[in-house]
Protein backbone atom coordinates (compact mmCIF):
# COMPACT_ATOMS: atom_id res chain seq x y z
CA UNK A 1 0.00 0.00 0.00
CA UNK A 2 2.89 2.34 1.32
CA UNK A 3 4.45 1.72 -2.73
CA UNK A 4 1.11 2.36 -4.12
CA UNK A 5 1.10 5.87 -2.11
CA UNK A 6 5.13 6.68 -3.11
CA UNK A 7 3.74 5.96 -6.99
CA UNK A 8 0.65 8.06 -6.49
CA UNK A 9 2.75 11.11 -4.88
CA UNK A 10 5.45 10.95 -8.35
CA UNK A 11 2.44 11.46 -10.78
CA UNK A 12 0.99 14.08 -8.64
CA UNK A 13 4.43 15.40 -9.00
CA UNK A 14 4.81 14.65 -12.14
CA UNK A 15 1.41 16.30 -13.49
CA UNK A 16 2.08 19.09 -11.14
CA UNK A 17 5.21 20.08 -12.82
CA UNK A 18 3.99 19.45 -16.36
CA UNK A 19 1.28 21.94 -15.78
CA UNK A 20 3.24 24.59 -14.20
CA UNK A 21 5.67 24.27 -17.69
CA UNK A 22 2.72 24.69 -19.56
CA UNK A 23 1.37 27.57 -17.74
CA UNK A 24 4.57 29.31 -18.23
CA UNK A 25 4.56 28.90 -22.02
CA UNK A 26 1.30 29.78 -22.42
CA UNK A 27 1.85 32.79 -20.56
CA UNK A 28 5.10 33.73 -22.00
CA UNK A 29 2.95 32.80 -25.95
CA UNK A 30 0.49 35.57 -24.77
CA UNK A 31 3.25 37.99 -24.67
CA UNK A 32 4.92 37.30 -27.95
CA UNK A 33 1.57 37.73 -29.80
CA UNK A 34 0.82 40.85 -27.71
CA UNK A 35 4.07 41.98 -29.22
CA UNK A 36 3.04 40.15 -32.80
CA UNK A 37 0.18 41.91 -32.82
CA UNK A 38 2.12 45.44 -32.05
CA UNK A 39 4.18 44.87 -34.53
CA UNK A 40 1.68 43.93 -37.10
CA UNK A 41 -0.26 46.87 -36.30
CA UNK A 42 2.43 49.63 -36.22
CA UNK A 43 3.86 48.40 -40.31
CA UNK A 44 7.12 49.60 -39.48
CA UNK A 45 9.76 47.69 -41.42
CA UNK A 46 11.66 46.85 -38.46
CA UNK A 47 9.18 45.38 -36.52
CA UNK A 48 7.89 42.99 -39.27
CA UNK A 49 10.83 41.42 -39.95
CA UNK A 50 11.07 41.07 -35.94
CA UNK A 51 8.02 39.09 -36.39
CA UNK A 52 9.99 36.28 -38.18
CA UNK A 53 11.72 35.81 -35.61
CA UNK A 54 8.49 36.25 -32.71
CA UNK A 55 6.79 33.78 -34.60
CA UNK A 56 9.42 31.30 -34.73
CA UNK A 57 9.68 31.08 -30.98
CA UNK A 58 5.81 31.13 -30.87
CA UNK A 59 6.28 27.61 -33.10
CA UNK A 60 8.37 26.64 -31.03
CA UNK A 61 6.78 27.06 -27.75
CA UNK A 62 3.36 26.11 -29.30
CA UNK A 63 5.81 22.64 -30.09
CA UNK A 64 6.96 22.08 -26.57
CA UNK A 65 3.45 22.19 -25.40
CA UNK A 66 2.47 19.69 -27.29
CA UNK A 67 5.25 17.44 -26.46
CA UNK A 68 4.39 18.62 -22.28
CA UNK A 69 0.78 17.23 -23.00
CA UNK A 70 2.10 13.87 -24.69
CA UNK A 71 4.13 13.39 -21.69
CA UNK A 72 1.51 13.76 -19.60
CA UNK A 73 -0.97 11.95 -21.40
CA UNK A 74 1.83 8.80 -21.45
CA UNK A 75 2.51 9.67 -17.31
CA UNK A 76 -1.70 9.18 -16.85
CA UNK A 77 -1.51 6.11 -19.24
CA UNK A 78 0.99 4.10 -17.39
CA UNK A 79 -0.14 5.23 -14.55
CA UNK A 80 -3.56 3.79 -14.67
CA UNK A 81 -2.22 0.61 -15.97
CA UNK A 82 -0.13 0.17 -13.14
CA UNK A 83 -2.87 0.71 -10.84
CA UNK A 84 -5.46 -1.81 -13.07
CA UNK A 85 -2.19 -4.57 -12.58
CA UNK A 86 -2.66 -3.93 -8.94
CA UNK A 87 -6.37 -4.14 -9.11
CA UNK A 88 -6.05 -7.27 -10.81
CA UNK A 89 -3.45 -9.24 -8.72
CA UNK A 90 -5.73 -8.74 -5.88
CA UNK A 91 -4.31 -6.04 -4.49
CA UNK A 92 -6.36 -3.56 -3.10
CA UNK A 93 -5.53 0.29 -3.30
CA UNK A 94 -6.81 2.63 -1.17
CA UNK A 95 -8.51 5.57 -2.82
CA UNK A 96 -8.79 8.71 -2.26
CA UNK A 97 -12.47 9.52 -0.73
Amino acid sequence: MEGDSKLDGKVVQTFQKNFVQVQNILDQNRVLINEINQNHESKIPDNLSRNVGLIRELNNNIRRVVDLYGHLSTSFTKSVDASSEGDSNGHKRGRPA
